[in-house]
């Protein structure tokens, strides 16, 4: 049987960007603010990234799992209650969230809700690559637990696939826990080498092959060559998408470009009272702009427990290739946030517009290199020059 309980504002995910908004919350005196996480600690994907940088130029040496406990303590002395090991199943109605735990079964009615629930890699079997079923598949999340968390055995030969920058973070725990890596591969015609690991560019893994445990990974250029890497171990790395099951549970519109909720630049979804922030809106983000999203969002969430009516959408921010997604995407109202914007491939200096309707709202280059695995930020002064009433405002490079 299920127990009932309300408060004012329920938070789904204990993350950077989760944990920021209970804290900012908490000081505002915004009543009973909740914030639940699945795991059994809080603090999100950082917890178990050993690397330095999460304290960005003013503590470059801070540690994921310092910096998640800073996090985790600045949310609690504000006033909001953290409660672990819960997870939020489905939804009783708009604004109710059914969960479950070791303590059995509820029903949480909130003035507001909000989905941080972050981003995944995807894994082997959602990358469709064909072969056996043998141990030592991994991606960087699961590898980064196996090794920091419970400093399990992983293997002595190692492939990793991707180019991200999290590939580097992949090959480092690696040779941590006392692998060799044979290679990284990727698919792009260009990345950025580990040093001291041959790079596999324009190269596809064609197979996993191995019974019982991993013995090789067939890959394929694109020229047709092809070959077997002896390995015990790979690790899938990037390609990242939010975990926004629980938004599709709740009939919460999704963007295509992201794959995550659609939300106007106060991190209001197509649902009344409901919030998005964090990586569950793009994939994933540093820690940094995903603490900075969750604290962006306390106004609008302030506004909306004292009454503010919720807007009507407005005109859809959509992106043409090789851009991949833009967020946020919808346009309800003029954000002082930058937008981050993704490139599917690597542009030089790329000029970018904005256009609705035939006409051309905004045009600037940027004398940068966009990456694909970095987001260019655009200033919002331009959307101002938005119709609200008029078609989707579509980004493209001319």
């Amino acid at each position: 049987m299920s127990r009932d309980r309300t408060v004012d504002v329920l938070v789904v995910g204990a993350g950077p960007a989760g944990l920021a908004l209970a804290a900012r919350l908490a000081r505002a005196g915004a009543g009973h603010v909740e914030v639940l996480e699945r795991e059994q600690d809080a603090g999100g994907v950082p917890r178990h990234c050993h690397h330095g940088g999460f304290g960005g130029p003013v503590h470059p040496w801070l540690t994921g799992p310092a910096y998640a406990l800073r996090a985790v303590r600045a949310a609690t002395a504000a006033g909001a209650k953290l409660r672990t090991g819960v997870s939020a199943t489905g939804w009783a109605g708009p604004l109710t969230l059914e969960t479950t735990s070791s303590a059995g079964l509820e029903r949480i009615t909130a003035r507001a809700v909000v989905l941080a629930t972050g981003a995944r890699e995807r894994p082997r079997s959602a990358r469709l690559v064909p072969g056996s079923r043998p141990a030592g598949v991994l991606t960087t999340g699961e590898l980064q637990q196996s090794v920091h968390l419970y400093g399990q055995h992983i293997g002595r030969r190692a492939v990793v696939v991707g180019a991200e920058p999290v590939a580097r973070h992949a090959v480092r725990t690696l040779r941590r826990a006392g692998a060799e890596v044979v290679a990284v591969v990727t698919e792009r015609a260009r990345a950025a080498a580990v040093p001291g690991v041959p790079l596999l560019t324009a190269t596809t893994v064609a197979e996993l092959r191995g019974r019982g445990r991993l013995s090789g990974v067939a890959v394929r250029h694109e020229d047709g060559r092809c070959g077997v890497l002896a390995c015990d171990t790979v690790v899938f790395t990037g390609d990242w998408i939010p975990d926004h099951e629980l938004a599709r549970r709740g009939g919460i519109a999704l963007d295509p470009g992201t794959r995550g909720p659609c939300v106007d630049a106060s991190f209001r979804t197509s649902v009344p009272g409901v919030f998005a922030v964090g990586n569950a809106l793009h994939g994933v983000e540093r820690a940094a702009t995903a603490a900075a999203e969750g604290d962006a969002a306390a106004a609008a969430v302030l506004a909306r427990l004292s009454g503010a009516p919720w807007p009507e959408p407005g005109p859809p921010l959509l992106v043409r290739a090789p851009l991949l997604w833009v967020a946020p995407n919808r346009l309800t109202d003029v954000g002082g946030r930058p937008l981050l914007l993704r490139s599917g491939e690597p542009l030089t200096a790329p000029v970018l517009t904005a256009a609705q309707d035939g006409l051309l709202l905004w045009r600037r280059r940027f004398p940068v290199r966009m990456s694909p695995s970095r987001s260019l930020r655009l200033p919002p002064g331009w959307t101002d020059r938005v119709d609200p009433s008029g078609g989707p405002v579509v980004l493209g490079i001319g």
